[in-house]
């Protein structure tokens, strides 16, 4: 299993307040187009697809293609109008999901 995804973003935030979000997850991201010492294709092995939910709502995704480096690190805001939970999830070529969460207050 990868490691656990990093996640930066505030514990809380006021109603209405835009919050900047950053992640990185552990992985090599290999494109399909190197060889290995034996000069056999090394299999794509990347991360496709990366999504982020508030609450069960879809706030931001993207699709991550073969030039993305190792260890891709992705960063966008969010405006948060409630306290709730972020669930992330980075999809992988064989159909693995690397997921994460992290809560979030609304400030008194």
């Amino acid at each position: 299993m990868a490691e656990k995804p990093r996640l930066k973003l505030p514990k809380e935030a006021a109603k209405g307040e835009i919050i900047q979000i950053k992640t990185l997850v552990s992985h090599v991201m290999e494109s399909g187009q190197r060889k290995d010492a034996q000069g056999k294709p090394i299999p794509r092995k990347i991360i496709n697809k990366f999504t982020c939910e508030f609450n069960g709502k879809p706030v931001f995704s993207c699709a991550l293609e073969p030039a993305i480096s190792a260890n891709p690190y992705i960063q966008f805001d969010a405006r948060i109008d409630e306290a709730g939970t972020f669930k992330f999830a980075w999809t992988d070529d064989d159909g693995s999901v690397i997921t994460a969460e992290e809560k979030i207050a609304l400030k008194a």
